[in-house]
């Protein structure tokens, strides 16, 4: 007699929510997917397939860094979560997200912690759910109790994402086979970070993530992780956080002081939390820019950082720039969001000049810029997606290239904002960023393609939607006191 297959839905759903943006997400924000495509772009179906685990899927909505969620935007979204689980509820023996915990919805809160909710409360307190999260994401105790096992990436930049989600999709298929009675444990700290001061590769993260990887050798627990958390909306959930999962329900009290250690490790390193690699004040970052004898050299725009949710509209290093005299050093700016600049070059062939204002007015820091331009180059704004072991490009806007007649500036027009990391999006505008003596791209902390080849850079602590300075952004809704907002 032949045992019925077991059955596991699976969802994913990331965004993460930049309430200083003048934009709020509509459906037409998401890569929306369903079935077939949805398994595929989740790059887990090969893992339920070798366990002989059938796949339920339900949706998978991502829309990358942006604005708050609009609220009939997000109620479509966990509609498509809910409707799966009342449809296939009798059949379910297991549920694997990958929900990133940085969103926000208006008049709602957290969108993360409210699919998770909605789903436990359908399929009852036993069913086993395993959540991979991105560590800048937000906990409360009562989100991570509705799941069995939550555990967020290591590394930031995030270059065991993946290796992350397969391991909790793999986890899933052992949980559906020896149910466990567990339940992760949660501690919050009132330490708040952003995510430049918590790169994997500088000290305390990396011993706090050796400390995890030993911890995870111990047979009586399962998981660990340490959530950095997200600070670029207000809420009353923002701060770090701890999850310990204990290996089984004997080891649920030794779990817990895996947990209250954990969170002392931690707690005990907040004064040793700092910006990766050197950062100044945007005068200073300029001027060590300028006189460094080599090249290439990289400034990030910190505070218009478009992979935490700016829109890369920002001209202030632009015109910091413009006012230097007698400037000798090629600069590229990679690149300056302005769909109606690009609208106005793109009909123009290389070579033709033009006056355009550029800078789209929003504020002061995107003030516009009168400048004549002459065209360079044309071509596609990309953003790197990784399909099982391959990475394609996807295409997700325009650009126009143009020199600033008179000066050795160069500036990559935009019609849609991106972050420029890689080699591959350089190229596909048309220009070789290591040709520049100094490159300006819109980031916090530098990406690993630019920091391997740059022979110098610098994080410029510039103001904007992703402002740097924790401690002096204005948060009214999380909880006090809070390192180090607060002295504790």
């Amino acid at each position: 007699m032949n045992r019925m297959k077991k059955k596991v839905l699976i969802g994913e759903f990331i965004t993460e929510s930049n309430a200083n943006v003048p934009v709020k997400n509509e459906i037409t924000a998401y890569d929306i997917a369903f079935g077939g495509e949805l398994i595929e772009k989740m790059q887990v179906g090969d893992i339920f397939e070798a366990a002989g685990i059938e796949i339920i899927p339900s949706i998978y909505a991502v829309s990358g860094s942006s604005g708050v969620i609009k609220r009939h935007t997000f109620d479509y979204i966990e509609a498509c979560f809910i409707n799966a689980v009342e449809e296939h509820r009798d059949e379910i023996d297991g549920i694997y997200l990958m929900l990133h915990g940085a969103s926000e919805v208006e008049g709602l809160g957290s969108g993360d912690h409210h699919i998770l909710k909605a789903i436990r409360e359908r399929v009852g307190a036993y069913i086993p759910i395993t959540v991979a999260c991105d560590p800048h994401g937000n906990l409360c105790q009562e989100y991570v109790e509705a799941a069995t096992v939550i555990r967020s990436y290591r590394e930031s930049p995030h270059t065991d994402a993946r290796a992350t989600k397969r391991k909790m999709a793999a986890l899933i298929c052992e949980l559906v086979d020896h149910r466990q009675n567990i339940h992760a444990v949660y501690r919050k700290l009132p330490l708040i970070l952003g995510g430049e001061q918590s790169v994997s590769a500088d000290e305390p993260v990396s011993s706090i993530n050796r400390y995890m990887d030993q911890l995870e050798q111990d047979p009586r627990i399962l998981s660990c992780s340490w959530h950095v958390g997200y600070i670029r909306h207000d809420t009353d959930v923002a701060g770090c956080g701890i999850v310990v999962v204990p290996a089984t329900e004997a080891d649920q009290a030794y779990a817990e002081t895996i947990a209250d250690q954990l969170a002392a490790y931690v707690w005990d390193r907040r004064h040793e939390f700092h910006y990766t690699g050197r950062t100044a004040q945007p005068d200073e970052a300029l001027k060590l820019a300028l006189d460094y004898p080599g090249k290439p050299v990289v400034i990030t725009d910190s505070g218009d950082n478009t992979t935490s949710g700016a829109m890369g509209w920002n001209t202030f290093i632009l015109r910091q720039v413009l006012a230097v005299k007698g400037l000798k050093k090629s600069f590229l700016f990679a690149s300056i969001c302005d769909p109606e600049a690009w609208k106005q070059l793109d009909p123009l062939a290389p070579g033709m000049r033009t006056r355009i204002t550029l800078g789209v007015g929003y504020d002061a820091l995107s003030a516009g810029v009168e400048l004549e331009v002459c065209v360079k180059s044309k071509g596609e704004i990309i953003r790197l997606v990784s399909l099982g072991t391959t990475a394609h490009h996807k295409v997700f806007g325009a650009c126009v290239v143009v020199n600033i007649v008179g000066t050795p500036i160069d500036v990559i027009v935009a019609n849609h904002r991106q972050s420029y990391a890689n080699a591959i999006q350089f190229e596909k505008a048309g220009v070789d960023w290591t040709d520049y003596d100094v490159t300006v791209v819109k980031q916090g902390y530098i990406f690993p393609e630019l920091k391997e080849k740059a022979a110098f850079y610098v994080m410029s602590l510039t103001a904007g939607a992703t402002l740097q300075d924790t401690a002096h952004i204005p948060f009214k809704r999380i909880q006090r006191p809070m390192f180090p907002i607060d002295q504790i």
